[in-house]
């Protein structure tokens, strides 16, 4: 359930909001790797979640860019 509501609310955005929030994404995912890396991370199931995030707001930028 949360899964879809996250989606829906990506779907309600426009390409510019979208485009924010990949480059968000795509910083934590960067800052979760440096700490796993470090042996500072305590969820590394977090790493998982922000990669699969990642790829449904590029899946609804590439929706609504073929729109």
């Amino acid at each position: 359930m949360k899964i879809n509501a996250f989606v829906e609310d990506l779907k309600t955005k426009s390409a510019a909001e979208l485009s924010e929030e990949l480059v968000a994404a795509k910083k934590e995912l960067f800052n979760l790797r440096f700490q796993n890396a470090t042996n500072q991370l305590d969820n590394t199931s977090r790493i998982k979640e922000v990669r699969r995030n990642i790829a449904r707001i590029q899946t609804v930028l590439t929706a609504k860019s073929g729109e």
